[in-house]
């Protein structure tokens, strides 16, 4: 298939509450002469409440600056994609100091790193040296489905077409190389996804030269995923079998582009 295109208190209340505070206080005091603060003694519950408190396989975050993404943690590769954006970025995961894991990209750039205690940083281009995230509750998965129908694949190929033609101010054609099949319908349509992804993220940065030398991107099946720029074709390569990791990144394909 070729395609173009606060609690109330009863009877005795305050007795009970005195009670509570004498013996808060003769803890306190016992706790002092041990050399133990009552931070210590406090802060550690509290250090050791966070611990039991794990962030779902799936789950929505949302940064101080306001940026919000869903961080998939369910698959054996984490996928991280952006509310404002249709790429989801493939990650892997690696150990850092004091029980972290750093998050990095097709690039090997950090894109994450969760603590142990379950908190998150996000490292973006405009905050490179990284931004605090909060957890915001459970997330539906982002894991794209076995395959597509041909009529879906068509739409997401002319879809991507408009936004490519859209960022280089004139037409740019999306077309197949290989034959797609149900086993490759996802990974060739996402990987159309992620090159208009790349036109639209290029437009933004203000390299449309650039994009001017582009007039058709050719989704051709490979050995491994990449990109390569002759004359005005971009053919951009997927490898099957490998998910999602088969596809070349937004910005691998923008590096690509750029020599």
């Amino acid at each position: 298939m070729k395609i173009h295109s606060a609690a109330r208190t009863g009877p005795g209340g305050p007795a009970v509450l005195l009670a509570l505070a004498l013996a808060a206080c003769a803890g306190a005091a016992q706790a002092g002469q041990a050399g133990v603060s009552l931070r210590d003694v406090f802060g550690n519950r509290g250090a050791a409440e966070s611990r039991n408190t794990a962030a779902p396989p799936v789950a929505r975050y949302v940064s101080e600056t306001g940026a919000a993404f869903v961080l998939d943690r369910a698959a054996p590769q984490p996928l991280l994609k952006f509310e404002n954006s249709a790429e989801v970025w493939v990650l892997s995961s690696q150990p850092a100091p004091r029980g972290d894991v750093i998050y990095k990209n097709e690039l090997g750039e950090p894109v994450l790193r969760a603590t142990k205690l379950g908190g998150m940083t996000l490292f973006t281009a405009e905050r490179p040296g990284g931004d605090a995230a909060a957890l915001d509750g459970r997330a539906a998965s982002i894991q794209p489905p076995p395959f597509i129908s041909v009529n879906a694949l068509f739409q997401r190929l002319v879809q991507a077409s408009a936004r490519a033609s859209r960022a280089a101010q004139h037409r740019v054609s999306f077309e197949t190389v290989d034959d797609a099949t149900p086993g490759t319908s996802v990974l060739v349509a996402d990987t159309a996804t992620v090159t208009a992804e790349a036109f639209e993220r290029m437009a933004r940065n203000g390299d449309r030269g650039l994009l001017s030398r582009v007039v058709r991107v050719l989704l051709a099946e490979g050995h491994k995923p990449g990109a390569n720029l002759k004359g005005g074709d971009l053919t951009v390569t997927y490898a099957p079998g490998k998910g999602l990791a088969g596809r070349p990144s937004s910005k691998r394909i923008i590096k690509i582009v750029n020599k």
